[in-house]
């Protein structure tokens, strides 16, 4: 966006264009210092370089394994097309990884649209080239957009790439991307075949990460199970594991696929079959196959890994979705043959919670949520896999009356369950819902319930627009309050009831404030002061803390009141981005996680509301990465009597006890904050 309005400008409103027209001329930039040679054209791998994080999702430890994924993954898929059965995996000293296959062994003749290059030049200095988009060399792939070698190879300090074809060893060599040899012939060889990739992550872009030995072997062993016709030897320098887990050295190899996978997993816990359901199935027409391997634990929470094509897919997406279908529907039919009517009450989340379990499927051209692959997109998996799968649950279960019916009680156990917990804390959200007027700026969330809800108080309608599109919608709800609300310290009764902001904020509570105060009617379980991260957010918070001291004392006793912490300033260069609580922490974290020769682009947010909405939710609202600071009173009685006085002091009728601790404190400013 910054190319649209120059070097980083932003838009400006008729308030801001009248600002801007007042300043003397000099003090904008002229507009001929941004022109045609402004615009950089990168060529080659060099946007690889410069914006890793779009290829392989950042530059820290998660990304630096994919380097590794990559790799083993067009091993992989020469073992799966049937051209490979076996893959050699070393790890050395000083970061080298080595990935061997017994494969065809990519092409070496001159690539035909550039005559001059081999193919194997071309894979691996071209992005967008490989053999995997016509599906003729294969038929199933993880490989799909043919960036894969060439982004190692841009990331890597040095690559070297040994090609054993037709009986002749081929060698090539490259650094940061770059060919720094030609394809040399290094002569005959009779008793070998495939491909060598041995690389080394480039520090300029990871700093001091290395390769995890753990890490690698989990994904090598979890290869190995996916495709029973692979074995997958790992080797791994003895000083890199020593006083671990980690075997120095491995051949992984499972004919039973999944279901040792899936063995080897729960060994040692109760399960509600007496044997886990697995199978392998092909799709009509040639579209792939899949292959389960599932069971249901007695206690404890369970699991489901999901793979396409032997790529790992942690968020899911549509192949899971299909064999969640499949066992929902399968098991309330056969709660239908069995006339048992509660059987219609049994979820996916019921069925589910406890299933322990790994799905795999093989599909033609696969579609994934961004390079990483974390996610599988193509609408037809779901189709196939709910297809495939429905048909063999609805064998297994009719063939075994026994094992279904003890899975089809535990299902409706569970329903009944989560149906009496939900009633017992709808209870008082609902009928308080019913009984109020809930203001017409609060975006609510769509949770019944009040357990694991959030509400969320900003300040004005613009930064309530941007934490309404950061939000979770079903657990976090957003009020927006006009401007600083009432001091309710100094504030006398009849201003207190006549104050609409306040009177919104206590009526989406639903738990009333001072003697009508009901903790049992309050309609979340947390609620978030989020103001701006300067001293008018700071006065923001503290007025609201005093209305929840003086109105809602009980939200506060009983942990319920937090305030959030966004951040100042935003710090990127490439594609790292990090962000600082204030001047201090953005000084420490320059010198902390960039390099003094680096170009640091710092970003000061002048409040919520211009922050982005994906910066927002990442910083500040979304549970996993967010910091929250809880409001508490003090245990002690002296203390409590203290804090009383001092909000008394600072927040109440008489300027004299402010001014005088004005006095009292101000020479400890430069020294340390003040206690309050």
């Amino acid at each position: 966006m910054n190319d649209l309005f120059g070097q980083g400008g932003a838009r400006k409103g008729p308030a801001g264009a009248a600002k801007a027209a007042a300043k003397p001329a000099a003090a904008a930039p002229m507009a001929s210092d941004y022109s045609a040679k402004d615009i950089e054209v990168l060529e080659g791998l060099e946007p690889v370089r410069r914006r890793p994080g779009m290829y392989i999702g950042g530059t820290d430890e998660n990304a630096l394994h994919h380097l590794a994924a990559e790799i083993i993954d067009n091993a992989m898929d020469e073992a799966v097309a049937g051209h490979a059965d076996f893959i050699e995996v070393t790890l050395d000293v000083g970061n080298w990884l080595t990935v061997r296959d017994n494969g065809r062994g990519i092409p070496v003749d001159p690539h035909p649209k550039f005559p001059k290059l081999s193919a194997l030049e071309v894979i691996f200095t071209t992005l967008h080239s490989g053999g995997k988009f016509g599906g003729k060399a294969y038929e199933t792939s993880g490989g799909l957009h043919g960036v894969g070698s060439s982004v190692v190879n841009a990331l890597s300090e040095r690559m070297e790439v040994e090609i054993c074809r037709d009986r002749t060893r081929f060698a090539h060599a490259f650094e940061r991307g770059r060919p720094v040899q030609k394809l040399k012939n290094m002569g005959e060889i009779h008793n070998r075949r495939g491909t060598t990739v041995r690389f080394r992550p480039d520090p300029e872009i990871f700093g001091a990460l290395a390769f995890a030995p753990a890490r690698l072997y989990r994904l090598c062993r979890s290869k190995a199970y996916l495709f029973r016709g692979v074995e997958i030897r790992w080797a791994v320098d003895a000083k890199l594991v020593a006083g671990t887990d980690t075997p120095a050295q491995a051949v992984l190899h499972f004919p039973g696929g999944l279901l040792d996978f899936l063995g080897a997993s729960i060994e040692g816990r109760g399960t509600v079959v007496p044997a886990p359901w697995s199978g392998s199935v092909d799709f009509p027409e040639r579209a792939g196959r899949c292959e389960w391997a599932l069971t249901w634990l007695e206690q404890g929470e369970g699991f489901l890994s999901t793979y396409a094509n032997t790529i790992p897919t942690p968020q899911g997406g549509t192949h899971e979705a299909g064999l969640r279908a499949a066992l929902v529907k399968g098991l309330r039919a056969y709660g239908e043959l069995k006339r048992d009517k509660r059987a219609a009450n049994v979820t996916a989340e019921d069925l589910l919670g406890g299933l322990a379990g790994m799905l795999s499927v093989f599909i033609r051209e696969p579609q994934f949520q961004g390079q990483t692959k974390d996610r599988l997109t193509s609408p037809e998996a779901a189709r196939l896999v709910e297809a495939a799968l429905r048909d063999h649950f609805d064998h297994w279960l009719a063939g075994d009356p026994g094992t279904a019916d003890n899975l089809l009680a535990w299902a409706v156990e569970r329903a009944e369950e989560r149906i009496r917990r939900r009633e017992q804390k709808d209870t008082p959200r609902k009928s308080a819902t019913r009984k109020l007027r809930l203001p017409g700026k609060l975006a609510d969330c769509s949770r019944e319930s009040a357990d694991g809800t959030e509400l969320f108080l900003v300040e004005g309608d613009s930064a309530g627009g941007s934490a309404k599109q950061a939000r979770d919608r079903e657990t976090q709800a957003v009020l927006p309050l006009r401007g600083k609300i009432l001091n309710v310290a100094s504030a006398s009764a009849d201003k207190l009831r006549g104050n609409q902001e306040l009177k919104d904020l206590i009526e989406a509570l639903g738990c009333g404030a001072g003697d009508r105060f009901d903790l049992a009617r309050l309609r979340y379980g947390r609620v978030v002061i989020m103001t701006d991260a300067d001293v008018d957010g700071a006065h923001i918070a503290a007025l609201l803390m005093t209305f929840f001291y003086k109105e809602i004392p009980e939200v506060v006793r009983q942990g319920r009141l937090f305030l959030a912490q966004p951040p100042l300033y935003r710090l990127q260069h490439g594609g790292k981005t990090v962000y600082a609580m204030n001047d201090a922490d953005k000084d420490r974290l320059v010198k902390r996680e960039f390099k003094s020769n680096q170009k640091v682009e710092v970003s000061r947010f002048k409040g919520l509301g211009e922050m982005p909405p994906a910066s927002l939710k990442e910083t500040t609202m979304d549970p996993r990465r967010r910091t929250l600071l809880r409001v508490v009173l003090p245990a002690e009685e002296q203390e409590r009597m203290r804090t009383s006085e001092l909000i008394e002091a600072l927040m109440g009728r008489k300027p004299e006890l402010r001014f005088r601790f004005i006095q009292e404190n101000a020479s400890k400013l430069d020294e340390e904050a003040v206690d309050v």
